[in-house]
């Protein structure tokens, strides 16, 4: 053994031929965290002591070879000083440097993941051979960062300035077919093979058949264009990048001015431009919040595996009411391979749940996500059906019929005397409390809630909802379902609204109260989607359709009297009783047309305007920072309140169910890491200046409490 370590090995393979081993104790998959990178150290510095060896071949002792840098150590590092930012980089990269400087040809045999920092490592190699089975990239800037171990250096120099900012700035996983087409690798072999081809290609190297110094000396020099080439090259880069990535995510841009920036000197001074550029986007609120983000579902994902133990397994399920909503979650059961049972009353329900996901099959066969038998397949997973004949063998059930409490208790008083003992109900509402639902069961230890999102097949939450009487072992095989179908479940407790619609709808208060004072619909949803909103609020109404905002504004009114209730006229009401339901009747705030893809587009109408009229009782000027802080204040202590409450289990919890539930903008982290963000005294003073809008506004006496304690959400 010529070195030793926790996460490294070296030791002699054949002929001089030596096999420096990542593999992490004690962890899954092998991470580049401050212990890995001092036996990295240690490691080059022992092969550079050792004149017997003649060549390196790098692998991995994991189904990974590297995932990349250890995200858990960024929240720490990114606190330090820029200025010590940048030295630890350059310091880092001296590790990368001395490795790449070797007098011996290297080779990298990339099995598995290599991402981040662990491409960034393949990349100091001379030659990289590839498994058919593994994936490459550079998804730094999906942490709101870039690469910071050379990957912006070496890249270009690798596989061209154009294909490098594509890899960079979109952050992809890539295949080995397309990293080989670009030049990213040099061979892909079966796995089976890996090994063996890679100490093939050192011998070859070192026969002299491979010229291994005159590989690796471009990434030692400038870029090879010439100033016409640079301008035409990174110029129309920058203007499509901004274009794609928007305002509020800095990183992509920034990685081709780093590129351009450093596309004429060798590598030590291009690496100290990316450093430099490194640090100063560490130190951005969009790094920490995506930073956060990622460790946020980290935990998430964690607290849900817990749940496996204890949950029963779901072979077949069933959904009560087919349509839009019952369509949707048969195809996401059927497509991810839990065959469901699809019930309704009506034929005509019936055919639209078919439909629905007939349509969504067909989208993914036409997008080649899916063979046509494979769609065959899933179809044939959906049994339709008008009774209860097969509801014996059905080990959960998702009830989606319409959101009235009378029709919700009959409809499961009924289903629970058709289904075996320990089968699980769930129900989708949105609004009514769970506790009160089971009201109607004999059985309510078996009975959870199960929110599914609109669209069910774009939107990555469910909700599972524990009432006062669910059983561990129903929320657990409820979550398991919930990630069977490829959903991202949180496990909150039973109130009105739970947590999405909790806090969405003292949000959709702070709009009408806005409209109250004369502000313009259009102009708030333009201010919020500037904000980061993938919609207005105007516009979100008008797709969740005004009926289901009354509805769930009444039932929230009652759940919250003090802070929610409220007897003003606003402008759902208006809406609502005029039939301007929104997309569903093609009229609301906004009118509706068909685009020539056949979706809906919409068009300003001056009779909402008209209609509007009566409701301002007062008119008000606003700043447009006003605006965003009316709307996001409300929005932002129901959160607090969730937490309090005890809805919730932490902070993380709250941030993405907000992030995956209501499109909550993810370069801020989620309402409680604004708060902090901003800070939270800052935030209290804020809320403190609308006080007369009511208790909505109100903060609560912890929150003041961590304001004068100065302490935060998060770190």
């Amino acid at each position: 053994m010529i070195y030793e370590g926790k996460a490294i090995t070296v030791q002699a393979l054949e002929d001089g031929i030596v096999e420096l081993k990542f593999d992490l104790q004690g962890e899954s998959v092998n991470k580049f965290n401050r212990a890995t990178m001092a036996e990295f150290q240690a490691a080059v510095e022992a092969i550079q002591g050792d004149s017997s060896i003649k060549g390196v071949v790098v692998t991995s002792g994991k189904d990974v070879f590297i995932v990349g840098a250890d995200i858990t150590e960024f929240v720490g590092t990114f606190q330090l000083p820029e200025e010590d930012l940048v030295a630890g980089n350059l310091e880092a990269n001296k590790v990368f440097n001395a490795f790449e400087d070797l007098k011996v040809p290297t080779v990298a045999a990339i099995n598995g993941m290599a991402l981040g920092g662990g491409f960034e490592m393949c990349l100091a190699c001379d030659y990289r051979v590839m498994s058919s089975a593994a994936k490459v990239g550079l998804p730094e800037v999906k942490l709101g960062i870039y690469p910071g171990f050379g990957g912006t250096v070496r890249m270009p120099r690798v596989i061209g300035v154009d294909n490098a900012i594509e890899w960079i700035c979109a952050g992809a996983e890539q295949r080995a077919d397309k990293a080989l087409k670009v030049g990213a690798v040099d061979a892909v072999v079966e796995p089976a093979k890996l090994k063996d081809a890679a100490v093939a290609t050192v011998k070859r190297a070192i026969a002299g058949e491979l010229d291994f110094l005159a590989k690796r000396q471009p990434k030692l020099e400038k870029v090879k264009l010439n100033t016409i080439e640079q301008m035409m090259a990174f110029e129309t880069s920058k203007g499509f990048i901004a274009g794609q990535a928007g305002p509020n995510y800095p990183a992509p841009l920034e990685a081709v001015k780093t590129i351009q920036k450093a596309a004429n000197h060798g590598r030590e001074k291009a690496l100290e431009v990316e450093a430099a550029g490194f640090a100063k986007l560490a130190k951005t609120t969009v790094a920490q919040a995506l930073v956060g983000l990622f460790l946020n579902d980290t935990e998430l994902k964690r607290k849900a595996k817990q749940y496996d133990k204890q949950a029963a397994d779901v072979n077949l399920s069933a959904v009560l009411g087919a349509g839009i909503m019952g369509g949707g979650i048969a195809y996401q059961s059927a497509v991810k391979g839990t065959p469901i049972l699809m019930k309704d009353i009506r034929e005509e329900g019936i055919q639209l749940g078919l439909d629905e996901a007939s349509k969504l099959l067909g989208k993914r066969v036409a997008k080649g996500r899916m063979k046509p038998e494979q769609m065959a397949q899933a179809l044939n997973a959906i049994r339709p059906t008008m009774s209860y004949g097969d509801f014996g063998n059905v080990d959960i059930v998702v009830e989606a019929v319409v959101e009235n409490p009378k029709v919700k208790h009959a409809v499961l008083a009924e289903v629970e005397g058709h289904v075996k003992d320990d089968a699980i109900i769930a129900s989708n509402t949105s609004t009514i409390s769970i506790t009160y639902l089971a009201q109607a069961l004999k059985r309510p230890e078996n009975f959870v809630g199960m929110h599914f999102f609109n669209p069910v097949h774009m939107m990555p939450l469910v909700e599972v909802i524990r009432g006062e009487k669910s059983s561990e072992k129903a929320v657990a095989t409820t979550v398991a379902y919930a990630k069977k179908m490829g959903k991202t479940p949180i496990v909150v407790n039973d109130c009105p609204g739970f947590l999405v619609n909790r806090v969405l709808f003292p949000y959709f208060g702070g709009f009408a109260r806005l409209l109250g004072m004369g502000a313009d619909f259009q102009r708030v949803d333009k201010l919020m989607e500037k904000f980061g909103w993938p919609m207005g609020p105007a516009y979100l109404m008008d797709v969740v359709g005004m009926d289901t905002g009354h509805h769930g504004r009444d039932v929230m009114a009652e759940g919250y009297p003090d802070r929610m209730a409220d007897k003003t006229r606003t402008a759902v009401d208006v809406m609502y009783d005029a039939n301007r339901l929104g997309q569903k009747t093609g009229k609301g705030f906004y009118a509706y047309e068909m685009d020539k893809k056949g979706k809906p587009k919409k068009v300003v109408d001056p009779e909402a305007y008209e209609l509007l009229k009566p409701i301002v009782l007062e008119q008000r000027e606003f700043t447009d920072e006003e605006i965003v802080e009316i709307m996001m204040v409300p929005l932002c202590l129901e959160t607090v309140r969730c937490l309090e409450d005890g809805i919730v289990e932490s902070a993380a919890d709250a941030d993405m169910g907000l992030i995956y539930g209501i499109g909550f903008p993810p370069f801020r982290g989620g309402a409680l890491r604004y708060i902090d963000t901003l800070g939270v005294a800052e935030f209290v003073a804020m809320a403190d200046k609308y006080a007369e809008f009511g208790a909505m506004y109100h903060p609560t006496d912890k929150l003041r409490e961590m304001a004068k304690n100065g302490q935060k959400f998060f770190g």
